[in-house]
């Protein structure tokens, strides 16, 4: 049986769909803080929080755990810079609490999410994996603590692990099952889509002068159904014998902020209002990740790379909301 914390929420649900229609067996931790029940529509659900140790050992002692896959961190890059105690408690202390229970039960398959945002500003596009980890917020830092973590777990407990550094998960389940729903909401795709169902009155955009074609910044989308079948593969991988490591999951294309307006606009047929905004700090101009390791040792096998498909599904699900 297969682990899922943080399955509740937006990409850990894509994963339980994908692992469930797998043939996997699967049971969802989650403390519903940002997850949704209702996203739940596979396998076992345990409610619990990463904080307490003794509610995982019972998840442990309840169902017969052959792996983890660790989806509950928290994700705002803003927040980070604001509150860093909150992200290193559950980023960091939290996954450690996670990993010692493991440890108590000899699981020793572990499949991390993580993040472009270990690398900080590239020095090189497209960003590989062997590029400099030099995270820039606090975020990134706990992201690539827990890589760390689980070098050292593996050497001395002998702790088999899959680090999968996103970079910008979008899109929906194509079938509607399932899909994105954040509160706050900070990713540009369901903003934007705010605005064509008239829940916003506009999208602002945050810098306007960046050395790309249009001035705005360059962003890697990558379809949350193919960031959820990457971890199939890690865990194929892990369970045949396959060594730890780290990918990149991205594209490897990269679309403005002006190009995904646009494009949204053609999909809604809606009118979207823009505001012009002062840059974000922090905010590289450019981040395209070349995905060609998880290609040629996972083959893995990106099927949503056409930017208007994925938000298509995005709206699809949007219009739902």
């Amino acid at each position: 049986m297969i682990l899922i914390a943080g399955g509740a929420g937006y990409v850990g649900s894509h994963a339980n769909k994908i692992l469930s229609r797998n043939g996997y067996k699967t049971v969802v931790f989650d403390n519903l803080v940002y997850g949704h029940r209702e996203f739940v529509k596979w396998g076992e659900f345990f409610f619990g929080d990463l904080a307490d140790r003794e509610a995982i050992r019972r998840c442990f002692e309840t169902y017969p755990i052959d792996a983890v896959m660790h989806f509950g961190g928290f994700t705002y890059v803003g927040e980070s810079m604001i509150d860093p105690s909150k992200y290193y408690w559950n980023n960091v202390v939290n996954t450690l609490n996670l990993l010692d229970v493991m440890k108590a039960f000899h699981v020793h398959a572990f499949i991390f999410s993580s993040s472009c945002a270990t690398y900080g500003i590239p020095e090189h596009i497209p960003l590989t994996e062997d590029h400099p980890q030099n995270p820039i917020n606090p975020y990134g830092k706990t992201k690539l603590m827990v890589e760390q973590i689980l070098k050292d777990f593996e050497e001395a407990y002998g702790m088999h692990h899959v680090c999968l550094r996103y970079f910008n998960a979008a899109g929906a389940d194509p079938d509607g099952e399932i899909g994105e729903r954040h509160d706050p909401e900070t990713h540009i795709i369901p903003l934007v889509l705010d605005v064509a169902t008239g829940k916003r009155e506009d999208i602002k955009i945050f810098g306007t002068d960046y050395d790309t074609p249009d001035g705005t910044c360059m962003r890697d989308y990558i379809h949350v159904t193919d960031l959820a079948e990457a971890h199939l593969l890690a865990l194929k991988h892990l369970i045949n014998g396959g060594n730890s490591n780290a990918f990149n999951l991205g594209n490897g294309n990269g679309f403005s902020v002006r190009e995904v307006i646009e494009a949204a606009i053609k999909i809604t047929g809606k009118q979207i209002k823009t505001t012009d905004w002062q840059r974000r700090s922090g905010d590289p101009a450019v981040l395209i990740g070349s995905s060609a390791k998880a290609k040629q040792v996972l083959q893995w096998k990106p099927q949503y790379q056409d930017l208007s498909v994925i938000i298509e599904t995005a709206w699809n699900w949007h219009k739902k909301l």
